[in-house]
This record gives C-alpha cells, sequence and structure tokens, in this order.
C-alpha cells in the first residue's frame, strides 16, 4: 500500500505553496474562490484526506461551533439553525446542534458537553430562567460565544444579535392603521417576557401617539393558543378588525381557526404575524408577518463568530438588525 497522499502533495498537484493549501483548509476567506477550487480539486484528484484531529493538535481551533437552542421544534429557530449550519460549513467549520427544549438544567449540560469537545465558538438562543448556571460556565470556557434572539441576562459578558423587534411592532401596527383597522390587537407571548415585551412596545407606542387604547392578550406562542383566543376575541371583544400576533404560529392557528368560524381573513379581520417563517407564503390565505431576514441574519451572525473564533474580532455587545414588514392578503385585502 503506497503511503497516504500529504499537503506537500496537494500543493505540488494544485500548483500552489503549502501555506495555500493550510488557508484553505482551515476555510480562510483570504484565498480566490478559484484558487480555492483548484485546492479542493487537486484533494480529490489524489484522494487526500484532511486530519482535522491531527491538525486539532496542532492548533487551538477544532473546526466546531456548538449552537445551543431553546427550541428546535420551532420552525422559525429550525429556519436558523440549517442556514447558519451552511454559512458555516462554506468556511469549512462543523456545527454541533442542540436542542435545550426550554429546559435550563438540560441547556447547561448540554453546554457543559460541548466545552469537554473543545467547541472553538458557542451560538445560544438561551432559555428562560435560571440561566445563571449556564452563563457561568460559558465564562470559565473562555471560548467566544454570541447570543442570538434571546439573553441570559442583563449582566452577561456576551454580545447580543437581534432583530429590532420593537420597529417590526411598529410597522405591523402602522401597516394595519394604514388598512383602515379601528381597533387593533396584540395577541400571544408570554406576559413579562423580554422579547414579548420589545415586540409589544412598538405596537403601544403607535396606538398612543394616535390616541388608540391597546388590547393585550398574552398566552403561549403556539397555534393552539391562536385557535383558541379567536372565538374569545369574537365573542368578548367584536370591535376588533386588527390583530398582531407575537409569531407567526399564533396568527397560523388564529387564521385556521377564522376560516372555521366564517371570519373572513385580511377582510372581517386583519392578521399580521412576526418572524415570516416559510409556512406565511404557503397558508391560506397567505400570512403578512414582520420578517427577521433569517437568511441574512444567519449569514450575519456566521461572520461574527468566524472573525471572534479566527482573527480575534470581538463584535459589539447588543447589535440590532432590521427587519421588514411583508404584507399578504391575510392584511392588505381591498
Amino acid at each position: 500500500m503506497g503511503q497516504r497522499p500529504t499537503i506537500l502533495d496537494v500543493a505540488k498537484q494544485a500548483g500552489v505553496s503549502k501555506s495555500t493549501v493550510s488557508l484553505v483548509l482551515q476555510g480562510s476567506t483570504t484565498v480566490k474562490d478559484s484558487t480555492r477550487t483548484a485546492v479542493r480539486q487537486a484533494m480529490a484528484d489524489i484522494g487526500y484526506v484532511y486530519n482535522r484531529s491531527a491538525a486539532t493538535l496542532r492548533s487551538s481551533s477544532s473546526g466546531l461551533i456548538g449552537l445551543v437552542i431553546n427550541d428546535l421544534r420551532n420552525p422559525f429557530f429550525t429556519e436558523f439553525a440549517a442556514l447558519f449550519q451552511m454559512e458555516l460549513a462554506k468556511n469549512g467549520f462543523a456545527t454541533v446542534m442542540a436542542n435545550s427544549d426550554e429546559d435550563p438544567e438540560l441547556q447547561s449540560r448540554m453546554i457543559s458537553s460541548l466545552v469537554e469537545h473543545g467547541v472553538s465558538g458557542f451560538i445560544i438562543s438561551p432559555v428562560y430562567g435560571r440561566t445563571e448556571e449556564a452563563a457561568a460556565i460559558l465564562r470559565r470556557a473562555a471560548t467566544p460565544t454570541l447570543q442570538v434572539f434571546r439573553s441570559l441576562g442583563t449582566n452577561d459578558a456576551f454580545p447580543l444579535i437581534t432583530p429590532d423587534y420593537r420597529r417590526g411592532g411598529e410597522m405591523a401596527t402602522q401597516h394595519l392603521l394604514d388598512m383602515g383597522c379601528k381597533r387593533i390587537a396584540f395577541m400571544g407571548g408570554l406576559d413579562g417576557r423580554p422579547i414579548t415585551q420589545e415586540r409589544m412596545s412598538g405596537y403601544l407606542a403607535v396606538l398612543k401617539a394616535n390616541g388608540l387604547d391597546p388590547l393585550v392578550l398574552t398566552g403561549e406562542a403556539t397555534r393552539s393558543f391562536g385557535r383558541n383566543m379567536i372565538a374569545t376575541l369574537r365573542t368578548d371583544h367584536p370591535d376588533v378588525d386588527g390583530v398582531i400576533c407575537f409569531n407567526d404560529l399564533v396568527a397560523l392557528g388564529a387564521s385556521s381557526a377564522c376560516i372555521e368560524l366564517g371570519v373572513r381573513v385580511g377582510r372581517d379581520l386583519r392578521l399580521v404575524g412576526f418572524d415570516d417563517i416559510e409556512d406565511c407564503q404557503n397558508s391560506y390565505p397567505p400570512l403578512s408577518s414582520v420578517s427577521c431576514n433569517i437568511p441574512g441574519f444567519a449569514k450575519y451572525t456566521a461572520e461574527r463568530l468566524l472573525a471572534w473564533v479566527k482573527n480575534g474580532e470581538i463584535p459589539q455587545e447588543n447589535n440590532r438588525l432590521g427587519v421588514e414588514l411583508v404584507a399578504r392578503a391575510s392584511s392588505n385585502q381591498t
């Protein structure tokens, strides 16, 4: 059996230097796309396989990124996780995903396990409540860590990247006013939770500026809550002609209940969701939603973490990314 091909063999086959091959293997963005393609082709031609375990012994970077998400069953978080993983793969990093299932103890155990496996960085969308242990583990590990969508707490030391939830609430409320709504409710989201308050704050501000009274109906951020609340809304608040939902799941549940009750979504009752998951485009009627631009959000997050891991560039403490209202038939029929 012949000797296993080496990095020098790859360099010779591709007509580049050994250092260039190393940069390609490390996922460096400084290498031209044409050169990267030539090196990858040379590796395939001679059968070279990168031994990342051996490389880890020579480098402080494992090439693994830990992604800990509070609820991967929610399609919003699933879409983000999949797109984030693909962005890392483009740069030669692998993602280890973990679903904490809104369980603080499980979250801490998973973070500890990922630290033991030597991940090079963390992305975490944390659970609510009892987050001190998880934050302490991450501080001791001193591993580059970014929070997304949620925060472990106000006194933690980890940069946060999140959509501009308040601005989204403002956009949704103004849109419904522009469509002629006179009585607008905010529905869903657990009372007192930071994201509920942020999304609601834009709604409250626009109503106040227009001299209108709010109607807040908080609760679980689920389809079933949205479905169940429509009957209550029609019975107890029949004057409501517009609803901003905490997220798209609540809005989709509300929309399905309207159809069963003979309420014309987009005419009798105008609905706007939040997050703009893929189901919004395919629902009946298509659901208006505040888009958080998850592809762009995932790309930005990956870029910031990789710049930190590879170059020591720590992101700013608080990153608020833009949102956009996507108006569809659930709110803009005339």
